[in-house]
C-alpha cells in the first residue's frame, strides 16, 4: 500500500474542514468552528493501487502562518481551498502556491489541486469561473468546484490529487542485489 500526506491550504472560513470531513467521514459540518489543525486518514483504491492518505487539515487564520512552513515541508500533495463565495480567498491562494514553491525547492511539479467550495450558494458567488480558468492555466494545476453541504465533486479532488502524487512520487523498488559468479561445487 503507498503512504502519501496531504495538507489542505487556504484563507479561514472557506471550507477546508467542511471538504475535509466529507471527503473522510462522508458527513457535512454545518457549524464553523474554527481548526488549528486535524489529522484524518482514508484509504483509497485509484487505478488499482491501494493508497492511504493522511490528510491534514490546517488552520486558515493568520496566527497560524508559522505553522504553514511545517505542515508544507511534510505534505506530497497539497489542495489548495478557496470560496466561491469569496474574491480574496482566491487571490490568497497564489502566496500559498509561492510559498509551497519555495519550501519544496521545485518551480513546477509538486502535486496541487486548486478547490472552490460552496458552489451550492450560487446566489452569493462572487469567483466567476473565467477568473479562476485563467488563473490555473497559468499555473498549470487543476480545478474543481464542490459542495461540502452536497457532497459534489468531492471524491474528484482527492482522486486527481492521488493520481499526481502516484506519478510525482514513483514507489521505490529494493535494490537487487549484485549477483556474483556461481563457483562449482567440488565434493571430495
Amino acid at each position: 500500500m503507498r503512504h502519501f500526506n496531504v495538507v489542505i491550504l487556504g484563507a479561514g472560513g472557506v471550507g477546508k474542514s467542511a471538504l475535509t470531513v466529507r471527503f473522510v467521514q462522508d458527513v457535512f459540518v454545518e457549524t464553523y468552528d474554527p481548526t488549528i489543525e486535524e489529522a484524518y486518514r482514508r484509504v483509497l483504491d485509484i487505478d488499482g493501487v491501494k493508497t492511504s492518505l493522511e490528510v491534514l487539515d490546517t488552520a486558515g487564520a493568520e496566527q497560524f502562518t508559522a505553522l504553514k512552513e511545517l505542515y508544507i515541508k511534510s505534505g506530497q500533495g497539497f489542495v489548495l481551498v478557496f470560496s466561491l463565495t469569496q474574491e480574496a480567498s482566491l487571490r490568497e491562494l497564489d502566496n500559498i502556491r509561492h510559498q509551497i514553491h519555495r519550501v519544496k525547492g521545485m518551480d513546477s511539479g509538486v502535486p496541487i489541486v486548486v478547490v472552490g467550495t460552496k458552489l451550492d450558494l450560487s446566489a452569493e458567488r462572487e469567483v466567476a469561473r473565467s477568473t479562476i480558468q485563467s488563473l490555473v492555466s497559468l499555473w498549470k494545476i487543476p480545478f474543481y468546484e464542490t459542495s461540502a453541504k452536497r457532497d459534489w465533486h468531492i471524491n474528484d479532488v482527492f482522486e486527481d490529487l492521488v493520481r499526481q502524487m502516484l506519478v510525482h512520487y514513483p514507489e521505490e523498488r529494493p535494490p537487487k542485489k549484485a549477483s556474483r559468479p556461481r563457483k562449482p561445487c567440488i565434493v571430495m
